[in-house]
């Protein structure tokens, strides 16, 4: 995980972050060129106007004066391109290596396991890949090319004034350093300010994006003045963090602005009264040139406190980001077996599991699913019905035990092959913003629009998708909105289905559907689980009288084993009176 050192800058994380620009790093030097040339540039014009002044307008030449004139504009002109293609390729390099470190990072959160996601907001998660990654960009934009071209500007700059009069520069260094330890204050205070200001963003994004989804939930229960009282706490609190960095920098400006008066009043000064005194070493033309040189040598002081500032935002984000790709959540892929077709047969050995450490969801489950078999598993709430299917296709890993799948051990097996044959049907259904088809295919190119028609006539749900505005190309929205409950899941299913899975996982798939889409389902459900091995976890005990076997889950166990019939014959049986519970309550209704 990326840590912050606690200094004012990390060498360390930087260097990692250069990295990135290897790819390009032709664009890297030649931005590095337009630096160097833009700070010889910068004493140019200074000189060319002391020159000016002393060779033609104190001595009253007026075609000295047209001809420095005519060379200050074509330096003008000159620096003027060097600025454009300076500023130009320095953004287009950080949009660069933003683009490459977006895509590492996208690819790196898809291996996570479902456990990372469990515990991480999603609101932080996507600051992380938007927001903070774009602050990255002005690294390279707005920090550090910047900062390296006002330092050797500085430097050329400072030269050049011990070269012109060393006596005049003691005067200008006097006021130097309490410009610079302002400066290393500032940068100091800055970087705390925006780990806070980061920090706050977050949380405000995750608050936001939580509420958002959940608008339903907090208009039904009335709870908008609550949650309207929270995002004000919140949003103050982002207020408060961005008013400290405000604080830094209305002290540090006007410092470092009445620094750079009182420079220009010393040179004026003494400058002044070596002119009067008849001193051939300063002209009129050096003090010129010196006030504008003092000026050249405080502004990137200034702007180098300004930029640092931007450095430090990426700085952070980065860290932030670089803390995301150095998490190692993701399920270990050490599987070398490739498998294109199962047959289906389906073993639990002694499998035991817990979310949390030590607090055991299944406590030694043990079963076995025979190739085309539908097993059913019911069970109360809790029971761990559901982590079984989570642990079938590894979206988390088990303590001990073992699943085998036609006697190889999942492990053995690489992920994208085991979970390419295996389709799950959930209850709660997750449509992307996109069409019908493209939800139903999930964009997968050897599906072709005409398999999706065919697939969906066969299972009987052709005629309600036919019905929509635009058919298969009808657009769902975010989450599916334009779609009842019923629709969603008829769309899951024909998902499950188009994909020609050798397991099909039914999790509570007909738990919140209408009558009438569940006898869809249902007649589906005999389609395609013929000759097919299926697991199905149901409430609803009437779904599941067809099935082969049936495992009863109780407090993480397997309690009874056996058919619909076989389980009714047996006398206080956990599932017999799980039946007569709904049975009387179907009656009731």
């Amino acid at each position: 995980m990326a840590a912050s050192t606690g200094n004012a800058f990390d060498f360390k994380l930087f260097r990692r972050l250069l990295e990135y620009t290897q790819t390009y790093k032709w664009t890297f030097y030649f931005v590095g060129i337009a630096a160097i040339l833009l700070s010889f540039f910068a004493v140019l014009r200074p000189y060319l106007l002391q020159v000016t002044i002393d060779n033609s307008i104190v001595p009253q030449d007026g075609e000295e004066l047209v001809f420095y004139i005519a060379l200050m504009a074509g330096v003008l002109i000159l620096e003027v391109i060097f600025q454009f293609c300076f500023i130009y390729f320095a953004n287009l390099l950080g949009q660069d290596v933003v683009r490459d470190l977006r895509v590492d990072l996208f690819e790196h959160m898809l291996q996570f396991k479902m456990k990372y996601f469990d515990k991480s907001a999603v609101g932080r998660l996507v600051t992380r890949a938007v927001s903070d990654i774009e602050t990255i960009s002005s690294i390279f934009s707005q920090g550090l090319f910047m900062i390296i071209s006002d330092l050797l500007k500085m430097i050329t700059v400072l030269a050049f004034m011990f070269y012109q009069s060393w006596r005049l520069t003691l005067l200008v260094l006097l006021v130097l350093p309490f410009i610079l330890y302002a400066t290393r204050i500032f940068q100091k205070k800055m970087k705390a300010a925006f780990e806070v200001v980061r920090t706050e963003v977050a949380n405000l994004n995750t608050f936001v994006q939580e509420r958002i989804t959940g608008m339903k939930i907090v208009q039904l229960f009335t709870r908008e003045e609550t949650e309207y009282q929270k995002f004000k706490d919140i949003n103050d609190k982002h207020r408060k963090g961005w008013i400290k960095t405000v604080w830094y920098n209305s002290i540090f400006f006007p410092i470092a602005e009445m620094s750079t008066s009182i420079t220009i009043g010393l040179i004026v000064w003494y400058g002044g009264l070596r002119v009067m005194g008849g001193s051939e070493a300063i002209t009129l033309g050096v003090i010129v040139a010196f006030i504008e040189l003092s000026q050249m040598l405080f502004r990137p002081l200034r702007q180098i406190a300004d930029k640092f500032n931007t450095l430090q935002m990426g700085m952070v984000a980065a860290n932030r980001v670089f803390g995301i790709l150095d998490t190692s959540a993701s399920i270990p892929d050490e599987g070398t077996i490739e498998i294109d077709h199962l047959n289906g047969e389906i073993t639990f050995e002694d499998v035991k599991f817990g979310y949390v450490e030590g607090e055991e969801v299944l406590k030694g489950i043990s079963f076995k699913a025979n190739v085309g078999e539908t097993v059913a598993i019911v069970g109360a709430t809790g029971a761990g019905k559901s982590t079984v299917i989570n642990l079938l296709n590894r979206s988390y890993e088990i303590q001990s035990g073992r699943i085998l799948v036609d006697g190889i051990d999942v492990k053995d097996i690489t992920l994208k092959s085991l979970r390419s044959q295996i389709a799950i049907v959930l209850q709660d259904v997750f449509l992307f913003a996109d069409t019908i088809k493209n939800n139903i295919t999930l964009n997968h190119p050897e599906i072709s629009k005409e398999e999706v028609v065919r697939a969906a006539k066969e299972i009987g749900v052709h005629t309600f998708i036919d019905t929509l505005p635009g058919g298969y190309d009808y657009n769902v929205k975010e989450r599916g909105v334009m779609l009842s409950s019923g629709q969603r899941q008829l769309i899951a299913f024909l998902r499950a289905y188009v994909s020609n899975p050798s397991i099909l996982v039914l999790d509570e798939a007909t738990s919140s559907v209408d009558s009438y889409s569940e006898q869809l389902i249902q007649d589906a459900t005999d389609k395609i689980t013929k000759g097919r091995t299926s697991i199905v976890i149901a409430h609803r005990l009437a779904t599941i009288k067809k099935a082969d076997k049936i495992l009863v889950m109780d407090a993480g166990k397997i309690v009874e084993t056996g058919t619909h019939q076989e389980l009714l014959k047996k006398e206080n049986g956990y599932y017999k009176n799980l039946y007569e519970v709904q049975f009387m309550e179907e009656e009731a209704i």
